[in-house]
């Protein structure tokens, strides 16, 4: 069995399409490719490794509540490819947003399951992910807990020879035990994926979200955004952006 995992995400790194898949290879057995998909140079690359693929799994980000244009050019070729070498793999879709409710990701969802309809490709089903950029900031926190961890390690031992400091455990615990339980629903949901992908079966179109509270979310969704703002254009954009002299 091989499935290939293709992350649509236009961002070149730490993105969280990448993070989900990442997640549901834990859950799928056999042989398992991961491909990204940014530009036109990358599909002859990808349509390539469909060949012997039995299962396709696509980490979408949501844009305008659809399917990103550079994906919807690659599922152009990827129909006409599949049926002049009469290929049949099931199809299964990991779609996430910034907004906190994962039902918003159904219209994408709808968009995939036509292009199976049409294309003649078994449609397995998806999973619609609400707060996808906040759980994926707690990928980057766990990271940062982890380094947290090693370096009190570190003074532990160097200041009194311990090489378990009680407090730094306790406190890595409680805050790997938090970020986990922000991501329970997407783990168990792509749990779930991942066995109809082993199984070949239809999942269905299942939706979650991070489990925090709206109110919440929606405070540090905007503090984040407007931090952002700052560093990548945004809302600032016309007061930092590097204005071009015209000639």
């Amino acid at each position: 069995m091989k499935t290939v995992c293709i992350n649509c995400s236009p961002k070149k790194q730490f993105c969280a399409s990448a993070y989900f898949l990442m997640l549901q290879r834990l859950f799928v057995g056999g042989k398992k490719v991961t491909e990204k998909l940014r530009t036109p140079a990358d599909h002859a690359r990808i349509l390539e490794q469909l060949k012997d693929a039995q299962a396709v799994v696509f980490g979408v980000p949501l844009y305008v509540d659809g399917i990103p244009s550079h994906v919807l050019r690659f599922l152009e070729e990827m129909e006409v490819f599949c049926k002049e070498n009469d290929l049949h793999p099931s199809v299964y879709c990991i779609a996430n947003n910034g907004f906190i409710e994962g039902k918003q990701n159904e219209p994408l969802m709808q968009s995939f399951e036509h292009f199976c309809t049409r294309a003649g490709l078994t449609w397995g089903g998806g999973v619609g992910i609400g707060g996808g950029v906040m759980l994926n900031v707690t990928r980057i926190l766990f990271l940062v807990d982890i380094g947290l961890l090693l370096l009190n390690t570190v003074l532990s031992v160097v200041n009194t020879g311990n090489f378990f400091p009680k407090s730094a455990w306790i406190s890595f615990g409680e805050n790997a035990a938090l970020l986990l339980y922000f991501n329970l629903g997407v783990l168990f949901y792509l749990a779930r994926m991942g066995s109809a992908i082993r199984k070949n079966t239809c999942s269905g179109k299942k939706y979650t979200r991070i489990l925090i509270p709206s109110f919440i979310f929606i405070l540090f969704a905007d503090l984040f955004f407007i931090i952002i703002s700052f560093f990548e254009g945004g809302l600032f954009r016309g007061w930092l952006a590097r204005k071009k002299i015209e000639q």
